[in-house]
Protein backbone atom coordinates (compact mmCIF):
# COMPACT_ATOMS: atom_id res chain seq x y z
CA UNK A 1 0.00 0.00 0.00
CA UNK A 2 0.92 3.60 -0.95
CA UNK A 3 0.41 6.24 0.91
CA UNK A 4 -2.80 7.30 1.51
CA UNK A 5 -4.40 10.28 0.68
CA UNK A 6 -8.08 12.21 0.74
CA UNK A 7 -10.78 11.94 3.86
CA UNK A 8 -12.46 8.82 5.26
CA UNK A 9 -15.99 10.74 3.82
CA UNK A 10 -15.07 10.25 0.28
CA UNK A 11 -15.92 6.62 0.59
CA UNK A 12 -19.05 4.93 1.45
CA UNK A 13 -19.41 1.23 1.97
CA UNK A 14 -22.97 0.05 1.57
CA UNK A 15 -24.49 -3.37 0.75
CA UNK A 16 -27.79 -4.27 -1.24
CA UNK A 17 -29.98 -5.48 -0.25
CA UNK A 18 -29.16 -5.68 2.92
CA UNK A 19 -25.95 -6.47 5.62
CA UNK A 20 -28.11 -8.89 7.54
CA UNK A 21 -27.95 -11.61 4.86
CA UNK A 22 -29.51 -15.33 4.84
CA UNK A 23 -27.06 -18.37 4.81
CA UNK A 24 -26.24 -18.95 1.33
CA UNK A 25 -27.89 -15.93 0.15
CA UNK A 26 -26.33 -12.65 -1.96
CA UNK A 27 -25.18 -9.42 -1.25
CA UNK A 28 -23.60 -7.19 -3.22
CA UNK A 29 -20.87 -4.24 -1.82
CA UNK A 30 -20.84 -1.09 -3.28
CA UNK A 31 -17.91 1.28 -2.93
CA UNK A 32 -19.43 4.85 -3.47
CA UNK A 33 -17.54 8.32 -3.89
CA UNK A 34 -18.20 11.81 -5.33
CA UNK A 35 -13.92 11.16 -6.80
CA UNK A 36 -13.47 9.67 -9.74
CA UNK A 37 -11.58 6.75 -8.64
CA UNK A 38 -10.33 4.73 -11.06
CA UNK A 39 -9.52 1.42 -9.01
CA UNK A 40 -11.25 0.01 -6.19
CA UNK A 41 -10.05 -2.21 -3.28
CA UNK A 42 -12.69 -3.95 -0.52
CA UNK A 43 -11.06 -4.92 3.00
CA UNK A 44 -12.51 -7.50 5.50
CA UNK A 45 -11.30 -6.65 8.90
CA UNK A 46 -10.15 -9.21 11.54
CA UNK A 47 -8.83 -7.52 14.36
CA UNK A 48 -5.39 -5.77 12.97
CA UNK A 49 -5.40 -8.10 9.91
CA UNK A 50 -6.78 -6.84 6.85
CA UNK A 51 -7.79 -9.06 3.38
CA UNK A 52 -8.21 -7.93 0.32
CA UNK A 53 -11.05 -9.55 -0.83
CA UNK A 54 -11.93 -7.33 -4.37
CA UNK A 55 -9.29 -5.32 -5.96
CA UNK A 56 -10.49 -4.11 -9.67
CA UNK A 57 -12.07 -1.08 -11.74
CA UNK A 58 -15.51 -1.79 -10.82
CA UNK A 59 -17.32 -0.36 -7.35
CA UNK A 60 -19.17 -3.42 -6.80
CA UNK A 61 -18.18 -6.95 -5.44
CA UNK A 62 -20.81 -9.44 -5.01
CA UNK A 63 -20.95 -12.41 -2.62
CA UNK A 64 -22.40 -15.73 -3.14
CA UNK A 65 -23.34 -18.03 -1.89
CA UNK A 66 -22.70 -16.27 1.78
CA UNK A 67 -20.99 -18.51 4.04
CA UNK A 68 -20.74 -18.11 7.72
CA UNK A 69 -16.67 -16.99 6.49
CA UNK A 70 -18.16 -14.11 5.16
CA UNK A 71 -19.46 -12.67 8.52
CA UNK A 72 -17.27 -9.84 10.04
CA UNK A 73 -16.50 -6.14 8.73
CA UNK A 74 -15.35 -4.35 6.01
CA UNK A 75 -13.73 -1.67 4.17
CA UNK A 76 -12.91 0.05 0.94
CA UNK A 77 -10.34 2.28 -0.72
CA UNK A 78 -9.90 4.14 -3.91
CA UNK A 79 -6.88 5.49 -5.88
CA UNK A 80 -6.42 7.52 -9.42
CA UNK A 81 -5.86 6.22 -12.62
CA UNK A 82 -2.71 9.15 -12.66
CA UNK A 83 -1.10 8.52 -9.08
CA UNK A 84 0.07 5.67 -7.27
CA UNK A 85 -1.98 6.92 -4.00
CA UNK A 86 -4.91 5.42 -1.89
CA UNK A 87 -7.16 7.29 -0.57
CA UNK A 88 -8.12 6.61 3.13
CA UNK A 89 -10.85 4.05 4.22
CA UNK A 90 -14.65 4.06 3.78
CA UNK A 91 -16.57 3.68 7.35
CA UNK A 92 -16.71 0.32 8.17
CA UNK A 93 -19.61 -1.90 7.02
CA UNK A 94 -20.89 -5.11 9.33
CA UNK A 95 -21.63 -8.09 7.10
CA UNK A 96 -24.47 -10.25 9.47
CA UNK A 97 -25.00 -13.49 8.12
CA UNK A 98 -28.29 -15.55 9.77
CA UNK A 99 -29.62 -18.62 9.79
CA UNK A 100 -27.53 -20.17 12.29
CA UNK A 101 -30.08 -20.83 14.67
CA UNK A 102 -33.93 -20.85 15.49
CA UNK A 103 -35.13 -17.67 15.19
CA UNK A 104 -36.30 -15.28 18.04
CA UNK A 105 -39.66 -13.51 18.66
CA UNK A 106 -40.39 -9.66 18.52
CA UNK A 107 -43.13 -7.26 19.88
CA UNK A 108 -43.59 -3.96 20.63
CA UNK A 109 -44.52 -1.98 23.69
CA UNK A 110 -47.13 -0.63 24.12
CA UNK A 111 -48.15 -1.21 20.70
CA UNK A 112 -46.38 -1.16 17.02
CA UNK A 113 -49.04 1.37 16.15
CA UNK A 114 -48.29 4.69 17.64
CA UNK A 115 -48.54 8.51 17.54
CA UNK A 116 -45.46 10.65 16.41
CA UNK A 117 -43.73 11.83 19.17
CA UNK A 118 -44.34 8.43 21.59
CA UNK A 119 -41.59 6.18 22.75
CA UNK A 120 -41.83 2.18 21.53
CA UNK A 121 -40.00 -0.28 23.35
CA UNK A 122 -39.19 -2.99 20.82
CA UNK A 123 -38.34 -6.86 22.60
CA UNK A 124 -36.40 -9.32 21.05
CA UNK A 125 -37.17 -12.36 23.21
CA UNK A 126 -35.30 -15.92 22.76
CA UNK A 127 -35.11 -19.24 24.77
CA UNK A 128 -31.52 -19.86 23.61
CA UNK A 129 -29.09 -18.18 25.57
CA UNK A 130 -27.50 -15.49 23.10
CA UNK A 131 -25.05 -13.15 24.35
CA UNK A 132 -25.72 -10.19 21.85
CA UNK A 133 -28.81 -8.87 19.77
CA UNK A 134 -29.21 -7.05 16.27
CA UNK A 135 -32.10 -5.46 15.74
CA UNK A 136 -32.59 -3.60 12.26
CA UNK A 137 -35.19 -2.16 9.28
CA UNK A 138 -35.44 -3.71 6.52
CA UNK A 139 -33.92 -2.37 2.85
CA UNK A 140 -31.50 -0.39 4.84
CA UNK A 141 -28.39 -0.73 4.67
CA UNK A 142 -27.39 -0.50 8.65
CA UNK A 143 -28.88 -2.23 11.38
CA UNK A 144 -29.75 -0.68 14.30
CA UNK A 145 -26.87 -1.21 16.84
CA UNK A 146 -26.87 2.29 18.26
CA UNK A 147 -30.31 1.82 19.84
CA UNK A 148 -30.79 2.14 23.77
CA UNK A 149 -30.17 -1.49 24.26
CA UNK A 150 -30.82 -3.71 27.54
CA UNK A 151 -30.42 -7.04 28.37
CA UNK A 152 -33.15 -8.97 30.50
CA UNK A 153 -32.39 -12.75 31.31
CA UNK A 154 -34.91 -15.27 32.61
CA UNK A 155 -34.71 -18.54 34.16
CA UNK A 156 -35.79 -20.10 30.38
CA UNK A 157 -35.11 -17.29 28.10
CA UNK A 158 -33.02 -14.05 27.18
CA UNK A 159 -33.95 -10.70 26.22
CA UNK A 160 -32.91 -7.84 24.62
CA UNK A 161 -34.76 -4.35 24.97
CA UNK A 162 -34.48 -1.33 22.36
CA UNK A 163 -35.91 1.91 23.20
CA UNK A 164 -37.14 3.99 20.08
CA UNK A 165 -38.43 7.73 19.97
CA UNK A 166 -39.78 9.59 20.40
CA UNK A 167 -40.69 8.31 16.93
CA UNK A 168 -40.81 10.01 13.79
CA UNK A 169 -41.30 9.29 10.57
CA UNK A 170 -37.23 8.05 9.71
CA UNK A 171 -38.02 5.13 12.66
CA UNK A 172 -41.13 3.62 10.93
CA UNK A 173 -40.73 0.56 8.75
CA UNK A 174 -40.23 -3.12 9.43
CA UNK A 175 -37.96 -3.86 11.73
CA UNK A 176 -36.30 -7.66 12.51
CA UNK A 177 -34.15 -9.19 15.07
CA UNK A 178 -31.71 -12.29 15.58
CA UNK A 179 -29.37 -13.26 17.75
CA UNK A 180 -26.07 -14.57 18.53
CA UNK A 181 -22.94 -15.68 20.48
CA UNK A 182 -19.62 -13.98 21.79
CA UNK A 183 -17.34 -16.50 20.07
CA UNK A 184 -18.92 -15.55 16.72
CA UNK A 185 -21.02 -12.57 17.20
CA UNK A 186 -21.67 -11.81 13.46
CA UNK A 187 -22.83 -15.08 12.65
CA UNK A 188 -26.50 -14.82 13.76
CA UNK A 189 -29.89 -16.75 14.05
CA UNK A 190 -32.53 -16.61 11.58
CA UNK A 191 -33.92 -13.33 11.86
CA UNK A 192 -37.29 -13.01 13.56
CA UNK A 193 -40.76 -12.74 11.70
CA UNK A 194 -41.54 -8.77 10.59
CA UNK A 195 -42.47 -6.23 13.12
CA UNK A 196 -44.17 -2.81 11.27
CA UNK A 197 -43.81 0.25 13.49
CA UNK A 198 -46.28 2.69 11.70
CA UNK A 199 -47.13 6.17 12.78
CA UNK A 200 -51.00 6.73 13.66
CA UNK A 201 -52.98 10.06 13.11
CA UNK A 202 -51.57 11.61 9.73
CA UNK A 203 -55.04 11.76 8.30
CA UNK A 204 -59.19 11.80 9.41
CA UNK A 205 -60.45 8.16 10.66
CA UNK A 206 -62.42 6.34 9.10
CA UNK A 207 -65.60 3.98 10.60
CA UNK A 208 -65.82 0.55 11.01
CA UNK A 209 -69.35 -1.61 10.72
CA UNK A 210 -70.15 -5.30 10.16
CA UNK A 211 -73.33 -6.38 8.46
CA UNK A 212 -74.18 -8.69 11.34
CA UNK A 213 -73.75 -6.48 14.66
CA UNK A 214 -71.44 -7.12 17.32
CA UNK A 215 -72.41 -10.62 17.98
CA UNK A 216 -71.69 -13.05 15.07
CA UNK A 217 -73.09 -16.77 14.63
CA UNK A 218 -70.59 -19.51 15.06
CA UNK A 219 -70.35 -20.37 11.50
CA UNK A 220 -71.42 -17.18 10.11
CA UNK A 221 -70.05 -15.52 7.02
CA UNK A 222 -68.73 -12.00 8.17
CA UNK A 223 -67.63 -9.18 6.19
CA UNK A 224 -66.37 -5.61 8.08
CA UNK A 225 -66.85 -2.24 6.06
CA UNK A 226 -63.94 0.35 6.22
CA UNK A 227 -66.07 3.41 5.30
CA UNK A 228 -63.73 7.04 4.72
CA UNK A 229 -64.15 10.20 3.23
CA UNK A 230 -60.69 9.99 2.05
CA UNK A 231 -59.49 8.17 -1.09
CA UNK A 232 -56.63 5.96 0.64
CA UNK A 233 -54.50 3.75 -1.24
CA UNK A 234 -54.72 1.09 1.25
CA UNK A 235 -57.20 0.27 4.09
CA UNK A 236 -55.76 -1.55 7.02
CA UNK A 237 -58.00 -3.50 9.28
CA UNK A 238 -55.96 -4.59 12.58
CA UNK A 239 -57.08 -7.03 15.46
CA UNK A 240 -55.66 -6.12 19.06
CA UNK A 241 -53.49 -9.04 19.87
CA UNK A 242 -53.27 -10.05 16.44
CA UNK A 243 -49.24 -9.56 14.95
CA UNK A 244 -49.95 -8.71 11.15
CA UNK A 245 -52.73 -6.40 9.78
CA UNK A 246 -54.53 -7.68 6.87
CA UNK A 247 -55.41 -5.16 4.02
CA UNK A 248 -56.72 -4.13 1.35
CA UNK A 249 -55.44 -1.93 -1.83
CA UNK A 250 -57.93 0.77 -2.75
CA UNK A 251 -61.69 1.00 -1.84
CA UNK A 252 -65.04 1.40 -3.82
CA UNK A 253 -66.92 4.77 -4.15
CA UNK A 254 -70.62 4.53 -2.19
CA UNK A 255 -72.32 7.94 -2.71
CA UNK A 256 -69.54 10.49 -1.26
CA UNK A 257 -67.56 7.76 0.78
CA UNK A 258 -64.99 5.20 -0.14
CA UNK A 259 -65.76 1.38 1.62
CA UNK A 260 -63.36 -1.31 1.69
CA UNK A 261 -64.60 -4.63 2.48
CA UNK A 262 -63.04 -7.08 4.45
CA UNK A 263 -63.99 -10.49 4.21
CA UNK A 264 -63.34 -12.19 7.78
CA UNK A 265 -64.73 -15.39 6.35
CA UNK A 266 -66.69 -18.33 8.62
CA UNK A 267 -67.06 -16.73 12.01
CA UNK A 268 -64.62 -18.82 15.01
CA UNK A 269 -64.04 -17.90 18.34
CA UNK A 270 -60.82 -16.66 17.35
CA UNK A 271 -62.33 -14.28 15.22
CA UNK A 272 -63.64 -12.51 18.73
CA UNK A 273 -62.25 -9.37 19.77
CA UNK A 274 -61.71 -5.59 19.19
CA UNK A 275 -61.39 -4.04 15.68
CA UNK A 276 -59.92 -0.80 14.16
CA UNK A 277 -59.31 0.21 10.58
CA UNK A 278 -56.90 2.66 8.88
CA UNK A 279 -56.16 4.34 5.42
CA UNK A 280 -52.61 5.34 4.09
CA UNK A 281 -51.20 6.17 0.63
CA UNK A 282 -48.25 4.59 -1.17
CA UNK A 283 -46.47 7.41 -1.22
CA UNK A 284 -45.71 6.64 2.99
CA UNK A 285 -46.99 3.32 3.92
CA UNK A 286 -45.94 4.16 7.45
CA UNK A 287 -47.93 6.95 8.49
CA UNK A 288 -51.31 5.72 8.80
CA UNK A 289 -54.96 8.05 9.17
CA UNK A 290 -56.35 7.99 13.45
CA UNK A 291 -57.93 4.26 13.94
CA UNK A 292 -61.51 4.14 13.73
CA UNK A 293 -63.35 3.89 16.84
CA UNK A 294 -63.28 -0.06 18.04
CA UNK A 295 -65.86 -2.55 16.91
CA UNK A 296 -66.08 -5.05 19.59
CA UNK A 297 -66.63 -8.47 17.79
CA UNK A 298 -67.91 -12.00 20.08
CA UNK A 299 -68.89 -15.50 18.80
CA UNK A 300 -71.55 -17.11 20.13
CA UNK A 301 -73.13 -20.60 19.36
CA UNK A 302 -75.85 -20.60 16.48
CA UNK A 303 -79.33 -22.02 18.25
CA UNK A 304 -80.44 -23.25 14.99
CA UNK A 305 -77.71 -25.65 14.50
CA UNK A 306 -77.65 -26.98 18.02
CA UNK A 307 -79.46 -30.20 16.55
CA UNK A 308 -75.91 -31.12 15.29
CA UNK A 309 -75.07 -31.83 18.79
CA UNK A 310 -77.39 -35.40 18.12
CA UNK A 311 -75.70 -36.15 14.71
CA UNK A 312 -72.57 -37.48 13.14
CA UNK A 313 -70.15 -35.33 12.78
CA UNK A 314 -69.17 -34.02 9.06
CA UNK A 315 -66.11 -32.41 7.64
CA UNK A 316 -68.73 -29.59 6.44
CA UNK A 317 -69.65 -29.49 10.15
CA UNK A 318 -66.51 -29.78 11.90
CA UNK A 319 -65.02 -26.98 10.24
CA UNK A 320 -67.32 -24.98 11.96
CA UNK A 321 -66.75 -25.97 15.41
CA UNK A 322 -64.31 -25.00 17.80
CA UNK A 323 -61.07 -26.82 17.96
CA UNK A 324 -61.78 -29.79 20.44
CA UNK A 325 -65.54 -29.68 20.09
CA UNK A 326 -65.70 -31.86 17.60
CA UNK A 327 -63.40 -34.74 19.08
CA UNK A 328 -66.20 -34.23 22.45
CA UNK A 329 -69.33 -34.76 19.95
CA UNK A 330 -68.59 -37.71 19.04
CA UNK A 331 -67.54 -39.14 22.46
CA UNK A 332 -70.84 -38.25 23.55
CA UNK A 333 -72.64 -39.29 20.57
CA UNK A 334 -71.22 -42.96 20.89
CA UNK A 335 -72.17 -42.79 24.60
CA UNK A 336 -75.66 -42.03 23.91
CA UNK A 337 -75.90 -44.62 21.53
CA UNK A 338 -74.82 -47.31 23.68
CA UNK A 339 -77.34 -46.19 26.33
CA UNK A 340 -79.65 -46.47 23.96
CA UNK A 341 -79.06 -49.77 22.15
CA UNK A 342 -78.71 -51.19 26.09
CA UNK A 343 -82.12 -50.17 26.67
CA UNK A 344 -83.78 -51.19 23.77
CA UNK A 345 -82.02 -54.94 24.07
CA UNK A 346 -83.15 -55.07 28.24
CA UNK A 347 -86.64 -53.63 26.94
CA UNK A 348 -87.36 -56.19 24.28
CA UNK A 349 -85.60 -58.68 26.59
CA UNK A 350 -88.06 -58.48 29.35
CA UNK A 351 -90.74 -58.21 26.71
CA UNK A 352 -90.26 -61.51 25.50
CA UNK A 353 -89.38 -63.04 28.60
CA UNK A 354 -92.88 -62.44 29.85
CA UNK A 355 -94.64 -63.06 26.48
CA UNK A 356 -93.80 -66.61 27.23
CA UNK A 357 -95.55 -66.82 30.78
CA UNK A 358 -99.07 -65.54 28.83
CA UNK A 359 -98.74 -67.15 25.66
CA UNK A 360 -97.19 -70.41 26.83
CA UNK A 361 -99.12 -73.34 28.79
CA UNK A 362 -97.84 -73.79 32.18
CA UNK A 363 -96.53 -76.94 32.34
CA UNK A 364 -95.47 -79.03 35.87
CA UNK A 365 -91.54 -80.01 35.85
CA UNK A 366 -92.57 -83.02 37.58
CA UNK A 367 -94.74 -84.73 35.46
CA UNK A 368 -93.36 -83.65 32.23
CA UNK A 369 -90.21 -85.79 33.56
CA UNK A 370 -92.99 -88.24 34.44
CA UNK A 371 -93.80 -88.88 31.53
CA UNK A 372 -93.58 -91.17 28.52
CA UNK A 373 -92.52 -89.12 25.81
CA UNK A 374 -93.46 -89.93 22.45
CA UNK A 375 -90.20 -91.01 20.23
CA UNK A 376 -92.19 -90.34 17.09
CA UNK A 377 -92.75 -86.90 18.12
CA UNK A 378 -89.82 -84.80 16.44
CA UNK A 379 -91.38 -81.66 18.42
CA UNK A 380 -90.42 -84.32 21.70
CA UNK A 381 -86.94 -84.84 20.10
CA UNK A 382 -86.34 -81.06 19.76
CA UNK A 383 -86.88 -81.12 22.83
CA UNK A 384 -84.29 -83.56 24.15
CA UNK A 385 -81.71 -81.47 22.75
CA UNK A 386 -82.53 -78.41 23.91
CA UNK A 387 -80.59 -77.35 27.67
CA UNK A 388 -80.86 -74.55 29.43
CA UNK A 389 -78.49 -72.61 31.61
CA UNK A 390 -78.69 -70.25 34.76
CA UNK A 391 -75.28 -68.09 33.65
CA UNK A 392 -75.12 -66.32 37.43
CA UNK A 393 -74.54 -68.94 39.27
CA UNK A 394 -72.22 -70.77 36.78
CA UNK A 395 -74.21 -74.22 36.68
CA UNK A 396 -75.02 -75.90 33.32
CA UNK A 397 -77.62 -78.43 33.78
CA UNK A 398 -79.60 -80.82 31.40
CA UNK A 399 -83.60 -82.00 31.24
CA UNK A 400 -85.03 -83.52 28.51
CA UNK A 401 -88.20 -81.01 28.70
CA UNK A 402 -89.53 -78.36 26.62
CA UNK A 403 -87.88 -75.42 27.67
CA UNK A 404 -90.76 -72.99 29.60
CA UNK A 405 -89.18 -69.83 30.61
CA UNK A 406 -91.47 -68.15 34.14
CA UNK A 407 -91.93 -64.66 34.60
CA UNK A 408 -91.31 -63.71 37.68
CA UNK A 409 -93.92 -62.25 39.46
CA UNK A 410 -91.14 -59.05 40.92
CA UNK A 411 -87.58 -59.05 39.57
CA UNK A 412 -85.07 -59.49 42.69
CA UNK A 413 -81.91 -57.16 43.10
CA UNK A 414 -79.80 -60.23 41.94
CA UNK A 415 -80.41 -60.66 38.13
CA UNK A 416 -80.33 -64.08 36.11
CA UNK A 417 -80.35 -64.33 32.56
CA UNK A 418 -81.43 -67.24 30.82
CA UNK A 419 -80.31 -68.49 27.11
CA UNK A 420 -81.44 -71.01 25.19
CA UNK A 421 -78.51 -72.90 23.29
CA UNK A 422 -78.23 -76.33 21.40
CA UNK A 423 -76.33 -79.20 22.93
CA UNK A 424 -73.44 -80.07 20.34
Amino acid sequence: MCTQAGAPDELSLSARPSPVVPLGGRVTLSCDSPLRFVTFTIYKTSGTQDREMHTGLSKDFTISPVTPGHAGTYRCSGSFSHTSQWSARSNSLTIVVTGAFRKPSISAHPSSHVAAGTRVTVRCHSELAFDDFILYKEGHTQHSQELDEGMEAGTHYVEAVFRLGPVTPAHTGAYRCCGSFSHSRYECSAPSDPLEIVITGKHKKPSLSTQVGPMMGLGENVTLFCISEISFDRYHLWREGAPHCQWLSGGQRHGGAFQANFSVGLATPAHGGTYRCYGSFNASPYEWSAPSEPLHLSVTGDPKSTHLLFMESTPESDTHLPQGQSSNLNILTGLSVAAIFIGICLSAFIGYWCSIKYHTPMANTESVEGQQMDEDDPAAEAAQEMVYAQLNQHTLSQRGVTPILPCPESLSEELSVYVTIHQA
